[in-house]
């Protein structure tokens, strides 16, 4: 399985769910890229931060991603991903239709 160029510069992924209800992608989040702050008004998301330490954005609240934290990204609440480190990150990114 290749890994897709993202709409983002600096964002790759792989799916690995894909219903009709929602989705699972592993996504690989370059050194210093940043996923702009945005909302899904029919979706929740969430990440699991499988390797690296990025800055995970949701609503009003900044949060430091580490191996092993787990984002709920809740529908119609801005978010934003932003890796500031040297490292790339490795997340996984789902997400539920509501």
């Amino acid at each position: 399985m290749d890994w897709e160029t993202g709409k983002v510069k600096g964002f790759k992924g792989k799916s690995l769910i894909d219903l009709k209800n929602g989705g699972l992608k592993m996504v690989k989040v370059d050194a210093n890229a940043t996923y702009p702050s945005h909302l899904h008004p029919k979706k929740t998301e969430f990440i699991y931060v499988l390797e690296g330490s990025p800055k995970i954005e949701i609503g009003e609240e900044n949060y430091n991603g580490t191996q092993g934290d787990f984002f709920i990204l809740p529908h119609a609440v801005k978010h934003s991903i932003i890796n500031t480190t040297e490292l790339e990150c490795l997340l996984l990114v789902g997400a539920i239709n509501n």
